[in-house]
């Protein structure tokens, strides 16, 4: 059994990492030594999640590394081995021979493992160990076009905005140690001491709104839309940016124990949903009108998180999995073919690739909340757990899912509009667009659409109830009746209002639609705040350095330097003139000293008899 939770993260970890080594040598066999790779990863995904394996080897002093697969972590380590292999079956029709497919799909099989270990990890340190490599291989994923300065600079900031949360968990890490919980394992982080409780608590919930882009991190995930778009499947779906939202799900009980952990969570889900799916109605670019859903629809499992509704985010995880790696890779299907991704360009692209178009459409379906579809259910299971703990929350909650169904309505209106794309609609060539749409991405086109629409019969309650009960989740509260119809009703009326309002403008003073459309001027804030302050300041320590330390180093070598000058001068004079009187004394005493010695016996009689009388004579005087 520890075998094949071992077997689980280092098959895509040692396979990915010997495959980006191989460099073009591995270019012809990179394609299907990754989907093969990958497929066995799913095999033994789904092995694990029946058979719930658990491993461990001593890490540290009193700390283990443990991995194990329980009724989360198994639903989780499913959906990214099966993301994957869809991602990788796709990315192996778009990318083509000139591309360095043996560093993408290595890299890919990486970053799959690297979650899996995120996932599966039962202490904080292995835990680390995945979350790390994990961002440090999406940060080559995003910039994996390097020679475009801008797909650089985009990798760069997502890496070193994430990174900058993620020194959170490591704050967490030292107050664990601090509170007591010495074998760092994450059931026991909730039995900290105070007050390291709540630092542990502050350094979870940081890290896990950075890797998830809540707000204020969520500009991050704007940038990241650079990278290829399997990657940006991959990375929105089932892998990074959903890893906070496991976190918290996972540490529920952590965020209970500190008290104010659960509204703090809950209210940052519920404002980012809402205020993240405003910014996807404003977008006419649609990778980054994506993108703004993935932010949106993260902040429902979020909320989850904080209003202990479990099983209601795990499904929103599962069920968004499905439908956003659909819209992503539908979205890069129609980039190879006609090279744009703007809207106003993709006019007509269903119509021209209608297999491509109904797997959008099936997408934009799910993501949009509508019955009987997978977010529909998910939305409203985490909604009712909203509903029992605050009706502000719920609210807010429902106010967001009415604004997914308009910038999912309002995406599907586009593609399918009879127009032909055009220059004059707002064409970009961002990638050259000549290949069409290879029959390999349909295929998975077409897998991906059946479980976006079909996860919605978990709403029945004869698979609600089970499960929830093997999500440790029986008590949660249920949708009633009337929820799921308000729901589902009010997605439909908002989605009617959308398609029938066409690509109109929203009418919206010009600067709110500016703010909107810049994702809440939240770079720019950063940029304003950490960024520019903190080169200010670098930069005025580097003068510092030079002007007055650097000075103050040369003044003192120049003085040092003065100084023995000038005992050369005095100093040394007044020493080297007592050596040689010193000397000299020596040497005259020497001289006076040899002269007794004549070698003469008599005068040797001589001097003996002055001597004594001498010593006579001075005892005389002494008595």
């Amino acid at each position: 059994m520890s075998a094949l939770a071992w077997l689980l993260v280092a098959v895509p970890l040692g396979a990915g990492s010997l495959l980006a080594c191989l460099g073009r040598r591995g270019a012809a066999i990179a394609p299907a030594a990754g989907i093969t790779v990958a497929a066995v990863t799913l095999a033994l995904a789904a092995s694990a999640a029946a058979l719930h394996p658990s491993a461990g080897a001593p890490l540290f002093d009193g700390i283990r590394a443990e991995l194990a697969v329980d009724s989360l972590s198994a639903v989780l380590a499913v959906t990214v081995a099966a993301t994957t292999l869809a991602v990788l079956v796709f990315a192996a029709a778009e990318l083509g021979r000139e591309e360095a497919r043996s560093r993408f799909f290595g890299l890919m099989l990486v970053f799959a493992g690297a979650m899996l270990v995120t996932v599966t990890a039962t202490t904080l340190p292995l835990l680390l160990m995945g979350w790390e490599a994990m961002g440090a291989t999406s940060w080559a994923l995003i910039g994996f076009w390097w020679r475009e300065p801008r797909r650089v600079e985009a990798a760069h900031t997502a890496f070193l905005t994430t990174r900058a949360a993620d020194l959170g968990l490591y704050l967490a890490a030292g107050a664990a140690l601090a509170g007591g919980v010495g074998g760092l394992a994450l059931t026991e982080l909730p039995r900290a001491r105070a007050p390291w409780l709540g630092v542990v608590t502050a350094g979870v919930v940081l890290a896990a709104l950075g890797k998830s882009a809540q707000l204020p991190f969520s500009f991050w995930l704007s940038r990241a839309m650079e990278g290829p778009s399997p990657v940006s499947a991959l990375l929105h779906s089932a892998a990074m940016v959903v890893a906070g939202a496991y976190l918290l799900l996972r540490l529920q009980p952590l965020l209970v124990a500190s008290g104010w952990g659960e509204p703090a969570v809950a209210w940052t889900g519920a404002v980012t949903a809402l205020a993240l799916g405003l910014v996807a109605v404003a977008q006419r670019d649609l990778k980054q009108l994506l993108a703004a859903s993935t932010c949106s629809q993260i902040g429902f499992m979020v909320l989850a998180a904080g209003v202990g509704g479990v099983a209601g985010g795990t499904l929103q995880l599962v069920a968004h999995a499905a439908a956003k790696s659909l819209l992503f890779l539908a979205a890069g299907a129609w980039l190879a073919a006609l090279g744009t991704k703007q809207l106003p360009a993709l006019r007509g692209a269903a119509r021209r690739y209608p297999a491509v178009g109904l797997a959008f459409g099936a997408g934009a379906f799910a993501l949009a909340g509508l019955p009987p579809a997978s977010l529909w259910i998910g939305k409203d299971e985490l909604l009712a757990a909203a509903l029992d703990r605050d009706p502000a929350l719920y609210a807010t909650g429902l106010a967001a899912a009415v604004v997914s169904a308009v910038y999912s309505a309002k995406a599907a209106w586009y593609v399918w509009q009879p127009l032909p794309p055009s220059a004059e609609a707002g064409y970009d060539e961002e990638r050259s667009g000549t290949r069409g749409v290879p029959a390999a991405m349909r295929v998975v086109l077409a897998a991906l659409a059946l479980p976006a629409l079909a996860l919605g019969v978990l709403a029945l309650p004869a698979l609600a109830d089970p499960l929830r009960r093997t999500l440790g989740a029986a008590g949660e509260p249920a949708p009633g009746l009337w929820e799921l119809a308000l729901s589902g009703g009010l997605a439909a009326a908002a989605a009617v209002v959308t398609w029938r309002w066409g690509g109109r403008p929203l009418r919206l003073p010009a600067a709110v639609h500016a703010w909107l459309a810049g994702w809440l001027g939240l770079e720019r804030a950063a940029r304003t705040l950490v960024v520019r302050p903190t080169l200010a300041l670098a930069h005025a320590l580097a003068a510092f350095d030079d002007r007055v330390l650097d000075r103050a180093v040369g003044g003192a070598a120049r003085g040092g330097l003065a100084l023995a000058a000038l005992a050369d001068r005095r100093g040394e004079w007044s020493l080297d003139g007592l050596v040689a009187a010193v000397a000299g004394g020596a040497r005259r005493l020497g001289a006076l000293a040899r002269r007794p010695q004549t070698g003469q016996l008599h005068q040797y009689y001589a001097q003996s008899a002055a001597a004594l009388a001498a010593l006579a004579l001075l005892l005389a005087l002494v008595r």
